[in-house]
């Protein structure tokens, strides 16, 4: 098992949204940096991140909403987050998994490392709980058993979900916005 986790974070392909139409892989990033400019100013920073967040999920197999929930739980978006716990970063992990899965120059505040690292866990701890949702984020955050985490995390998700009404806004109601934000996509 230990193997098989550190394969799956020491594997560094190049991070690209992935949706079948552009135009929903643009919708998604518009409508997420907006809701993240709360807690992130800087544009680039957002984008950036939100492409690293909608990469590592869907690598691991996880829903981008999750993982945005979990963050905004975990750090507020605070990529230099560090717990009572000692947990690191955006995802909180705790360094002993760099001694499990990482390499002596893993650096939990890199913001891409604690991404695959936080997404590999969570997927891990599903796995191990057959797909329980609410057990793995029980297990992530060493409450296991305890409703409340899960329950915040859950609720935060729920916020970061892309209702259909705003899949559906009109995208040309602001066109120096689309010069500046740029989505690679392609198809599964």
């Amino acid at each position: 098992m230990q193997t098989a986790l550190s394969a799956t974070v020491n594997t560094t392909p190049t991070p690209a949204l992935r949706f079948d139409d552009p135009a929903q892989g643009y919708r998604w990033l518009l409508e997420m940096s907006a809701r993240l400019s709360r807690s992130v100013n800087d544009l680039q920073t957002r984008i950036d991140l939100l492409k690293l967040i909608h990469y590592e999920a869907t690598r691991a197999g996880l829903e981008p909403h999750l993982v945005l929930g979990l963050i905004e739980v975990e750090s507020a978006f605070n990529r230099y987050a560090v717990s009572r716990a000692g947990a690191r970063g955006l995802m909180q992990v705790m360094p002993f998994w760099v001694d499990l899965i990482g390499t002596p120059s893993t650096n939990l505040f890199q913001m891409r490392t604690n991404l695959r690292f936080g997404c590999t866990i969570l997927r891990h701890y599903l796995e191990i709980e057959g797909g329980n949702l609410s057990r793995a984020l029980g297990r992530y955050n060493g409450s296991l058993g305890r409703n409340e985490y899960p329950d915040r995390v859950l609720a935060a998700s729920r916020r970061w979900q892309l209702a259909e009404n705003d899949a559906n806004r009109d995208l040309n109601r602001d066109s120096n916005r689309s010069e500046r934000l740029s989505v690679q996509t392609e198809k599964p």
